[in-house]
């Protein structure tokens, strides 16, 4: 693990490189959906929220280094305390996360009664799930909110869109944390009716996370996996898709004979790109193997509250 005289960056081919110091360093890479192309290229595995906390519980790698946004990062220290885990840029946050600080989230949460249930959307911070009862992605929430008694009072964080779709789902009454996702917000409704128009054979599929007056009129409604499942299995030849751009890459490659339109923003912006995520790079992976560094540390109290509330989603997911 000690780590060797390495060539400067501006010397080396950087995805053979990060192909090498996986190895040297017994160092599984793992990506969400929404970074760049050439990261899931690289990457030992690719998926969802979901998806990677199963595979970050699993791994027996020594080195845990995680292409996502900060909160992704530390639910894999949460569940891998004795494993290094490093990230390409520590800035790598998420506007759902930072939106609902710990502190607000507790505010929010006196003014209901103390045995309700908090099922928090996991694109939220270490804290914030130590304050939790259950932690959900949008692929699981719909099992996780039904698995709570009736009779309970559910509150739930910090995706405000997502909560209202869920209640639509389940029929259950939900308390809603008033946060969104920078992305999933900014899509434009105008410019969405303007492109069904000029591909009317387009199935529009679409992320939980928008906002309710697209989710309406959305042909399919899915968490990132399940839109990409979607778009392989469907007999349609054309989608309008609205979620982060990244996802586009992956459908492209598992149904390379479809049209992929990614859903416009308002205004003439990448807005549809998650800013966060775009913060990792090639070099700034290459660096973070190289050097394992900057490395996720997390306080061992914080730690356990966190899991506790991860285990039970993990549970129930199973």
């Amino acid at each position: 693990m000690a780590a060797a005289t390495e060539p400067d960056i501006g010397q080396v081919d950087l995805l053979d490189e990060i192909v090498r110091l996986k190895k040297e360093r017994n160092a599984v890479l793992l990506a969400h959906f929404y970074q760049e192309s050439e990261i899931q290229d690289v990457a030992d595995f690719i998926g969802d929220s979901l998806a990677l906390a199963r595979e970050a519980e699993k791994t027996k790698a020594e080195v845990i280094c995680f292409a996502g946004v900060h909160f992704m990062a530390e639910t894999a220290k949460i569940l891998n305390p004795e494993r290094i885990v490093v990230v390409p840029d520590l800035d790598a946050g998420c506007s759902l996360a930072d939106g609902c600080p710990a502190d607000r989230l507790e505010q929010w949460q006196s003014r209901f009664p103390d045995d309700a249930v908090t099922i928090s959307y996991i694109n939220c911070s270490a804290a914030v799930k130590a304050r939790s009862d259950i932690i959900c992605t949008s692929s699981n929430a719909k099992k996780i909110v039904e698995s709570v008694p009736a009779d309970k009072t559910i509150l739930f964080a910090p995706d405000k869109n997502l909560g209202r779709y869920l209640i639509k789902e389940t029929g259950r009454h939900m308390e809603l944390y008033p946060g969104t996702c920078i992305v999933h917000e900014t899509f434009s409704e105008r410019k969405l009716v303007e492109l069904r128009t000029r591909h009317p054979d387009a199935k529009l599929i679409a992320h939980p996370e928008c906002e309710e007056s697209l989710l309406d009129t959305a042909d399919y409604i899915g968490s990132t996996s399940k839109l990409l499942s979607f778009v392989v299995e469907d007999a349609a030849e054309a989608y309008i898709v609205a979620t982060e751009s990244g996802i586009l890459h992956q459908m492209q490659k598992n149904a390379p004979g479809k049209t992929l339109i990614a859903a416009p923003p308002e205004g003439n912006c990448a807005c549809n790109e998650c800013p966060f995520m775009k913060l990792n790079t090639p070099e700034k992976l290459y660096l973070a193997l190289r050097d394992l560094k900057p490395r996720l540390e997390m306080d061992e109290e914080l730690r356990l509250r966190a899991k506790k509330p991860l285990d039970r989603m993990l549970e129930l997911s199973a």
